[in-house]
């Protein structure tokens, strides 16, 4: 029990629970991820007032030691320090010619073997599946569309489906015209048309570093050149560095992730979001944004879309359900605005339509209301899962180790620093029935040879902790 202090320079109660909380912390009664005891819970065991217990938690949470979640209570965090966060790269002097695509074949491959723990792949609903919920609107919608539920669909997308995102992009203040917007199959197929829609080859586009693997793929097969724009490991691409690409380089458009990042899951605020569409739209150039990771978010609230600040018409947003719902439905949208009529001739010409039946499932799955509130749980237990691994990365990982704190998605970066080769932990890792994504593949150059993106999209386990623990030493024999 904690005992009463007199007010002669004794500490106030308030402080001897944050000691409390400290030393559960410390011994490992308490990890990282984990919730506190509940304000009327603590109280009742050390005999004292719910408010001076509330007064504790809420000076923890002023210092970054543990968080509020929304009708959730409050949960411990990792200690960050900013000098342990990834650092910012130099802006690239030239738009390069990207060539990536046998590095990246190779990495794939090698990720989607089985019965390997799956730190390489991004699949973020592995946390919290909806395999049962979704078999349930499967077989409602095949025995309400009966011979339809195999017809090919129109080529713009499940009109149903598409209502459903005008409603939810409504929610923002943004209001889209359905034909705006086109069904496609995932983010990849929309990414890829928006940029057909505003380039063709040859011509510069800005990109983030590190950057999503595919994007740069996508880039190559369209034979576009990369220009690389540093990202913050909070707060997005460096706006300062941008600002100096579109003065010296003849840039037709720019593919950034607008929300979260990935690799790094840095959270661009509203306000910058707005700066950048502002900067960008004074250029008269394109923003595509990849919105993907949207939805997943650990902040206090969503990301507002990039759409919603474009007064010239020049932003085009993608996203898909593939992280939220189903990838192997493969199911994603393109709002394409004034881009509209050849993003869907686009459409028609790279793969028809998209899957009917599926975008009929999902359909039914957000009418239900069972997509939200998986979402909901998918957000926290995502969120525990990065405070885990980041505590169990800490421990494991060689000392001067660089760990990015994702501010939403499912993935984190590290930098081991420049001794050591990622390709080389990438095999040994593999060897031993781990799979991780080494960082070369982020990047349109040569950057991150010391880096690897790491998934905490799974379901966590004492496998998956001894998995970072033998990641960490192998981490030792990979020096080059």
């Amino acid at each position: 029990m904690i005992r009463q202090k007199n007010s002669q320079g004794h500490e106030f109660l308030y402080q001897q629970v944050i000691q409390l909380i400290r030393d559960m912390s410390a011994q490992q009664v308490l990890l990282p991820g984990e919730k506190l005891p509940s304000l009327r819970k603590m109280a009742d065991n050390l005999s004292i007032s719910i408010p001076t217990v509330k007064q504790a938690y809420q000076s923890l949470e002023d210092q970054g030691l543990v968080e509020a979640r929304e009708k959730s209570g409050y949960f411990l965090k990792v200690v960050s320090m900013a000098h342990n966060l990834p650092k910012r790269v130099k802006l690239s002097r030239e738009p390069v010619v990207v060539n990536k695509q046998a590095l990246i074949e190779q990495v794939y491959s090698a990720i989607h073997q089985a019965n390997v723990v799956p730190f390489g792949i991004a699949n973020p609903i592995a946390a919290a599946p909806t395999d049962k919920a979704l078999a349930r609107n499967m077989r409602r919608v095949m025995t309400i569309a009966g011979s339809k539920a195999i017809n090919y669909g129109p080529t713009d997308g499940f009109v149903p489906l598409k209502k459903q995102l005008v409603h939810r992009y409504l929610d923002f203040g943004i209001g889209i015209d359905m034909d705006e917007l086109v069904i496609t199959n995932g983010a990849q197929e929309a990414m890829a048309i928006a940029l057909k829609c505003v380039t063709k080859p040859g011509d510069v586009v800005a990109i983030e570093t590190p950057c999503y693997h595919g994007i740069i793929e996508l880039i190559e097969s369209l034979g576009l050149k990369a220009l690389e724009i540093p990202l913050c490991p909070d707060n997005g691409i460096w706006l300062s560095d941008l600002e100096r690409a579109l003065n010296e380089h003849d840039i037709k458009a720019c593919l950034f992730s607008t929300a979260i990042s990935n690799p790094v899951g840095s959270f661009m605020p509203d306000t910058n979001r707005q700066q950048l569409v502002e900067l960008l739209e004074s250029h008269d150039v394109v923003l595509i944004e990849d919105d993907v990771y949207g939805d997943l978010y650990f902040t206090a609230k969503r990301g507002t879309p990039a759409l919603a600040y474009s007064k010239k018409g020049l932003v085009i947003s993608c996203s898909s359900f593939s992280k939220t719902a189903a990838p192997s439905y493969r199911v994603g949208w393109v709002v394409a605005g004034k881009f509209a009529t050849q993003a869907r001739r686009y459409k028609r010409a790279l793969s028809c339509s998209a899957s009917l039946i599926n975008q009929w499932a999902l359909s039914e799955f957000i009418a239900s209301g069972e997509y939200d509130r998986n979402l909901k749980v998918l957000r926290q237990r995502l969120r525990d899962n990065k405070e885990r691994m980041r505590w169990c990365l800490q421990q494991a990982m060689p000392k001067n180790t660089r760990i990015s704190d994702p501010k939403g998605g499912c993935v984190m970066w590290l930098d081991l620093g420049g001794e050591y080769d990622s390709q080389k932990l990438f095999l040994l890792a593999l060897e031993v029935g781990i799979s991780i994504t080494p960082g070369l593949i982020f990047s349109a150059s040569n950057k991150y040879k010391s880096c690897v993106r790491l998934s905490y999209g799974v379901p966590w386990s004492e496998q998956i902790e001894q998995a970072i623990i033998t990641l960490g030493k192998l981490t030792l024999l990979a020096k080059k």
